[in-house]
């Protein structure tokens, strides 16, 4: 069983960073790709981004491309999204997800797909 947990959310003024943390606990961690999902109120849930179990490859929605960054730290369980210039469209509950990956598979982007969810955590962007 993966428990995961996020942290780092917080109320930011547009233009803005926050730095997102998925702490991860559970056996064979190195097995898992991890994505970033996030809910607007109102809203379905989106892909953000996501990152392969080895950290090689990244895919990432439009939206955030060139102001998000993905990333892991495989020797401290714990994955990041960095969020730079944030914008009021990017308010949501940001939710971290893993699943168990082959090795040399793509990325996968649909929510459904994955294994293991977080609790979320609030961004909240003003203008």
């Amino acid at each position: 069983q993966v428990q995961l947990v996020e942290s780092g959310g917080g109320l930011v003024q547009a233009g803005g960073s926050l730095r997102l943390s998925c702490a991860a606990s559970g056996p064979s961690l190195y097995r898992y790709a991890m994505g970033w999902f996030r809910q607007a109120p109102g809203k379905e849930r989106e892909f953000v981004a996501a990152i392969s179990r080895s950290g090689t490859n990244t895919v990432y929605a439009d939206s955030v491309k060139g102001r998000f960054t993905i990333s892991r730290d495989n020797t401290k369980n714990t994955w990041y999204l960095q969020m730079n210039s944030l914008k009021p469209d990017d308010t949501a509950v940001y939710h971290c997800a893993a699943k168990s990956q082959i090795l040399t598979a793509p990325i996968s982007t649909t929510d459904r797909s994955y294994d293991y969810w977080g609790q979320g955590t609030q961004v909240t962007v003003s203008s």
